[in-house]
C-alpha cells in the first residue's frame, strides 16, 4: 500500500481508503451595478434691445435680426436672434419674431427652451413662449433654432408695456437633457519603472552612500551593506576586525569557501547585542545572521563578476 502524506497532518490519499470525491464550493462572483442617469443642465440669459424705434423706423427688413452675445448651457453655447420686421413674408400683418439658436457644434441636441419677453410696468405680465411644459425639442446641429415667427405683432409691441426707454428685454432659459450610464468608478495607478539597476550603477560609480570597502587583487571598490546600524539599546558595539574592508586575496577561489573559515564570534555582553555579519562587519539586529551573510555574499560574487 502507497500512501502520500503532508508533514503533520493526516494521509491526504490512500490506496485502500474508499471515501467518496468531494466538490468545493464555486466562488461566487461580486455582483456589479449601473444606473442610467438623465438630467436636465439649465442656463439663462437676459438680452436687452436698446434703441428700438430706430430699428421700427427705417426697418431692417424681413429675415434680418439683431443677436444676443453667447451664453452657455449644457455644453453648448447659444445665442438670441431677435426679428424686428419677421422671419418669413407670410402672414397679413407684420410680426416680431424670436428664437433660440444653437452657436456651437453638436448634433441632436435634446433641451427644453424658453423665450421671455419682459413687461417693464411691474405687473408682471410677461409675453412667454415655452418648451417647459412639453417634451424636450431636438435641435439637429449648429445654426437650427427654436422659437416663434409670430411672436408679437409690431403695432402693439410698439404701445406696450413691454416697450420702455425704447428698450426691449428678453429673457431666454435653456434646459439641456443629458443621458448617461453610471457605473462604479475604477482607479487606477501608474506604477513607475523600476531603476533599481541605475540606483546601483550610481552607488558603484560615485561611491555615496557606501559604508564598506571591497579590495580584489588590489584594487578597492567601494559598496552598501543592509543591516548597518548602530541604532539599538546598550552600548556602541566595536567591530570584530579592525579593518574597514575585507581583502581577498584569490578573486577566482571559492569566496564560500573563504567565507567559511572566517572567525564568527558572538560578543561577550547581553544576549540582545547583535551579531556582526563576517563580510561586511555590520551588526545585524533584528535580520537573521545568515540571511544577511548571504545576501552581501552575492552582493561581491555579482561585483566580482562584473569585473
Amino acid at each position: 500500500m502507497v500512501r502520500i502524506v503532508s508533514p503533520n497532518s493526516q494521509p491526504m490519499f490512500s490506496s485502500s481508503s474508499s471515501s467518496a470525491l468531494s466538490w468545493s464550493t464555486p466562488t461566487t462572483t461580486p455582483t456589479t451595478t449601473s444606473t442610467w442617469m438623465t438630467e436636465t443642465v439649465n442656463g439663462s440669459h437676459l438680452f436687452n434691445i436698446a434703441g428700438y424705434s430706430l430699428l421700427n423706423l427705417k426697418g431692417i427688413g424681413i429675415g434680418n435680426y439683431v443677436a444676443s452675445d453667447t451664453f452657455t448651457a449644457g455644453d453648448y453655447s447659444w445665442a438670441i436672434y431677435f426679428y424686428p420686421d419677421g422671419k418669413k413674408v407670410q402672414y397679413d400683418a407684420p410680426y416680431a419674431s424670436l428664437f433660440i439658436v444653437l452657436a456651437s457644434e453638436g448634433t441632436d441636441v435634446r433641451a427644453f427652451f424658453e423665450l421671455k419677453l419682459l413687461d417693464q410696468s411691474g405687473k408682471g405680465r410677461h409675453k412667454v413662449h415655452t418648451q417647459f411644459d412639453s417634451g424636450p425639442y431636438t435641435i439637429r446641429n449648429r445654426g437650427s433654432m427654436w422659437g416663434c415667427e409670430r411672436f408679437f405683432k409690431r403695432t402693439d409691441l410698439e404701445t406696450s408695456d413691454y416697450l420702455k426707454d425704447d428698450c426691449l428685454k428678453v429673457h431666454c432659459s435653456v434646459g439641456v437633457v443629458r443621458s448617461y450610464t453610471k457605473g462604479p468608478k475604477i482607479y487606477s495607478i501608474a506604477v513607475p519603472p523600476s531603476n533599481l539597476g541605475q540606483n546601483l550603477g550610481l552607488l558603484f560609480e560615485t561611491g555615496k552612500g557606501t559604508d564598506v570597502n571591497l579590495e580584489v587583487d588590489g584594487e578597492t571598490f567601494a559598496a552598501h551593506c543592509e543591516g548597518h546600524s548602530s541604532d539599538y539599546e546598550g552600548s556602541s558595539p566595536e567591530r570584530t576586525v579592525s579593518q574597514p574592508s575585507s581583502h581577498v586575496e584569490d578573486p577566482s577561489g571559492s569566496f564560500l569557501d573563504q567565507s567559511r573559515c572566517m572567525q564568527h564570534e558572538r560578543p561577550k555582553q547581553a544576549p540582545n547585542v547583535p551579531w556582526t555579519c563576517p563580510v561586511c562587519f555590520s551588526f545585524t539586529k533584528c535580520f537573521p545572521l545568515l540571511v544577511h551573510t548571504s545576501s552581501c555574499i552575492l552582493r561581491l560574487i555579482f561585483l566580482l563578476s562584473a569585473c
